[in-house]
C-alpha cells in the first residue's frame, strides 16, 4: 500500500540526506512492513506542498501511547507509531 503524508522541510532534508531513518506519526492510519511511505514536503507557512517527495519502504512499525507530542485526546484515541524506513 502507498501512504502519502506531509513532512516539514527540516525533516524532509534529514530523510533525504539519510540522517533520519524513521517516522514518528499519530497512529490514525494503518501502516505495515512492505508499505511505501510517500513523504510530501509541506510548507506550513504558505500551506502548500513544495512538489518534492521521497518514497521509502516501511520495514518496521512500533505503536505506543507513551509519548507527549500530540493532544492527549488524539494519543488516547489512536496511539502513536514509529516507522522505520529502508535506506
Amino acid at each position: 500500500m502507498r501512504i502519502e503524508k506531509k513532512i516539514l522541510p527540516r525533516f524532509f532534508e534529514k530523510v533525504l540526506s539519510g540522517e533520519k531513518t524513521f517516522e514518528l506519526r499519530l497512529a490514525d492510519f494503518e501502516c505495515t512492513p512492505g508499505d511505501i511511505l510517500v513523504s510530501q514536503e509541506w510548507n506550513s507557512e504558505e500551506q502548500t506542498y513544495t512538489g518534492r517527495q521521497i518514497e521509502k519502504e516501511v520495514t518496521y512499525v512500533l505503536k505506543t501511547k507513551d509519548v507527549d507530542f500530540w493532544p492527549n485526546e488524539d494519543v488516547n484515541k489512536f496511539g502513536l507509531q514509529i516507522i522505520a524506513l529502508k535506506q
